[in-house]
């Protein structure tokens, strides 16, 4: 919608992840360092973990490029929310093996016959587990005894676990040892910082043709940095939407009072509504809690009144005490019980 307004050849901020757009900020640089060093040494896992949005998907889009022109199979699993005996079979579906009405060992013998054959052929093959945190221990101790199938020379099967930052817990309890030996390289992805930020955001509009327009102010760039906290899919939704904004309302020149709108509608959109329901009941409540204010400010009332009463009394029956004492025949009296 916007692309065209703009001239832009694409959508530049879509979520969807796309090696094209893939930008080598210092921590995906160093990242796609270890995914590769890891494929050199051909064993073993390799683990990257980082925040939801961080880049992982795109940094294994990416790195899958490099490899079209290598002799390597891989295959990724993105569903990560299933018992052992389930995972095995989405590793056997996933490199096109039949797993339907298969029988857990029958399913091991046809995936070492399918690596088997791969290493005959020369081929390597690479199995890459996304949302690595959803996983069991049991499930991830499955994963484990898939690196077991070798030959003499060669591992058959190396795996890449990508997750969110708790799945390093699953990996330092106890029941990890094993695998923990065979982790030959580690690395969290962390946001990136401002001037990446603004960098990452020049990077996917040049990449679809973007010769300035739009433009964006210095405060914009750090109103955007400042929201989305250097996560590239909170970038992504946020510059799509002001993008978005600015087709509608023909804006050419951005600045932080227009990135700071579209933070409000998002907000507001994420904010939980109040049903009918709900708001007749709140009102229900306002008139009750009105009610009974009015109650006990009319008890307060009538309490103060009723003192107000009461203190009259006492002074009146002071006052006739006072005027008994003073009489002569009373007088006489207290002065004989005194002597």
């Amino acid at each position: 919608m916007y692309e065209s307004y703009y001239g832009l050849s694409a959508k530049p901020f879509q979520l969807r992840p796309d090696p094209n757009f893939f930008f080598g900020s210092k921590g995906h640089k160093r990242a796609m360092a270890y995914l590769e060093y890891g494929l050199g040494q051909r064993e073993g896992f390799i683990v990257i973990t980082g925040e939801v949005g961080a880049g992982k998907t795109t940094l294994v889009r990416n790195l899958f490029r490099k490899l079209e022109s290598e002799k390597i199979i891989a295959a990724q699993i993105v569903n990560t929310h299933l018992d052992s005996n389930d995972t095995l079979r989405m590793v056997v579906a996933a490199f096109g093996l039949p797993y339907e009405d298969v029988t857990k060992a029958a399913l091991l013998t046809k995936l070492e016959q399918f690596l088997l054959q791969c290493d005959k052929q020369g081929k390597r093959v690479l199995l890459i587990v996304d949302e690595a945190q959803n996983l069991s221990p049991r499930t991830v101790e499955e994963l484990r005894m898939l690196s077991n199938f070798q030959t003499a020379d060669n591992s058959l099967l190396q795996i890449f676990l990508l997750g969110q930052p708790e799945f390093r817990k699953t990996l330092l309890s106890g029941d990890m040892q094993q695998l923990l030996q065979r982790v030959i390289a580690s690395y969290h992805l962390g946001p990136m910082d401002a001037a990446e930020t603004r960098a990452y955001i020049e990077h996917r509009l040049h990449t679809v043709g973007w010769h300035g327009d739009p433009s964006l102010s210095e405060d914009a760039f750090t109103t955007i940095y400042d929201f989305t906290g250097g996560i590239p899919r909170k970038i992504n939704t946020l510059c799509d939407r002001l993008f978005l904004m600015g087709y509608l309302e023909e804006i050419h020149n951005f600045r932080s009072s227009e990135v700071n709108e579209v933070i409000s509608d998002i907000q507001q959109e994420f904010t939980f509504p109040v049903s009918e329901t709900d708001a007749k009941a709140k009102n229900t409540s306002d008139v009750a809690q009105i009610g009974r204010a009015e109650i006990n400010l009319a008890n307060l009332e009538n309490t103060d009144e009723r003192l107000a009463k009461m203190e009259q009394s006492v002074i009146s029956v002071l006052d006739l005490l006072r005027k008994i004492l003073s009489l002569p025949s009373v007088k006489n009296v207290v002065h004989k019980e005194k002597n």
